[in-house]
């Protein structure tokens, strides 16, 4: 009997592989009783790698050696040790498979197609998180900007920063747009986004748009003296998405905007790495749910949210926030954000932007889960404020003043007049402004 070459095979222990040369996929599984997933898992590396459902010639030994995912894990839960229950019908597994990343390159669409490709389309699977080497990610340059470089333009360094979408959402004109600029930047709004629905519509151009905006910038810079970035929607098909973008740039846009996961990752990353797009990248979260919203299948948020989009150079990430309209737990809201902004090799932080229905009156709470290094979004509960979207801009930014020396909202809304006036909108007196 000829001797097994281990270093051939699609399993591995753990301490069996180089970290520098593999990245590390973790996934949920779960799959009827009946399914032997510790062989299964082997055939899983192999689909996604050297081989296909039954052997060819060309996947010799020596490809395999060079070039197969090993299955570095498979753990059930529960960790059935002697015996397994009769009545267990489905089982659970954490199954860990590091792939080759002289497979992938340091790209986005490969390695997607590498770590959930085929068999996304097996069964229940989902890809929780990727555990990159510090070689593939030196292959991205990561935002350009990042949360230091967004402050360094707006010139603030400590408190969070308020971001507010413009509503209504679409169907307006850049005329009726610019006042509902002027009016949310007046109020204190260091960021002003397009909704996501609106782009280079016909009705409401990119560059009609930046310029009246700009203007509309320098005039509230002169009363004020704060900065407003506006980040304007370029989200097109290709090569209109950069063609938006150039136009932009060149009619004096500080910022853009992209809706990444309806364009692509690659998309994001080739505006983040042009070296004429030299303003921030706020990146836009619709169409994320179709990836991670299932419990048993598809992308997980912390991914699809934070570490893709933030090797793809995003400088700013809208996500959902627990507090509104968007449903999300609070631990992988918080999974989300510190995937954008925790260390990562050298990549620089970017901004999570919490967002979805968000009103003065969380912005508390949002303090206390994500600290100060976050931009507050907000739509509705600045441009619905009973006293107008200015009267709304100064409500969260009374909010952010007294939560930054830790005032509570109870004596805050005594003291600030447009704070209580959104109280009396918005506030629920069972919770007593209650913090968790």
């Amino acid at each position: 009997m000829s001797k097994i070459d281990v270093t051939s095979l699609p399993i591995s222990l753990p301490e069996g592989i180089d970290y520098d040369e593999y990245l590390r996929a973790t996934y949920l599984a779960v799959f009827p009783s009946d399914v032997p997933i510790h062989s299964l898992a082997p055939v899983l590396a192999v689909e996604q790698s050297t081989g296909t459902w039954t052997p060819v010639p060309g996947e010799t030994p020596e490809v395999r050696k060079k070039h197969v995912a090993k299955v570095t894990g498979v753990y059930e839960v529960p960790d059935y040790e002697f015996e397994m229950p009769k009545d267990v019908k489905t089982r659970s597994y954490i199954i860990e498979i590091a792939y080759p990343i002289v497979n992938i390159g340091s790209q986005i669409p490969m390695l997607l197609t590498t770590v959930v490709g085929n068999i996304c389309m097996g069964g229940q699977i989902k890809l929780l998180d990727i555990r990159f080497p510090e070689k593939f990610v030196k292959g991205f340059k990561g935002p350009k900007f990042g949360i230091k470089g967004v402050r360094k333009l707006l010139g603030v360094k400590d408190r969070p920063l308020l971001n507010n979408m413009t509503k209504p959402c679409t169907g307006y004109t850049p005329e009726v747009g610019v006042e509902l600029f002027k009016a949310a930047a007046l109020g204190g709004v260091d960021i002003v986004k397009d909704d996501e629905l609106i782009a280079n519509a016909s009705f409401n151009s990119v560059e009609d748009r930046v310029k009246l905006y700009m203007e509309a910038e320098k005039e509230i810079y002169e009363k004020k003296g704060e900065k407003t970035l506006y980040t304007v929607n370029v989200t097109d098909s290709i090569p209109n998405i950069f063609e938006n973008a150039k136009r932009a740039i060149d009619a004096g846009a500080n910022a853009i905007m992209v809706n990444y996961i309806a364009t692509g990752f690659p998309v994001l990353r080739a505006l983040a790495e042009d070296p004429n797009i030299n303003v921030p990248i706020l990146a836009h979260m619709d169409v994320a749910g179709a990836y991670y919203m299932s419990p048993v299948h598809g992308i997980a948020s912390s991914l699809i949210l934070g570490k893709l989009a933030r090797l793809a150079g995003a400088d700013i990430v809208v996500v959902p926030a627990p507090y509104g309209k968007a449903p999300i737990l609070k631990h992988q809201f918080k999974n989300i954000a510190a995937n954008l902004s925790f260390p990562m090799y050298d990549l620089k932080p970017t901004f999570p932007m919490p967002s979805g229905g968000i009103t003065p009156l969380n912005v508390p709470q949002v303090m206390k889960d994500l600290g100060t290094e976050i931009i507050i979004g907000s739509g509705g509960g600045i441009h619905a404020h009973p006293q107008g979207p200015t009267a709304g801009g100064r409500a969260f930014r009374q909010a952010i003043d007294a939560a930054m020396v830790g005032m509570p909202m109870e004596e805050a809304v005594k003291q600030y007049p447009e704070l209580a006036a959104a109280v009396k909108v918005w506030g629920d007196p069972m919770k007593k402004f209650k913090v968790e």
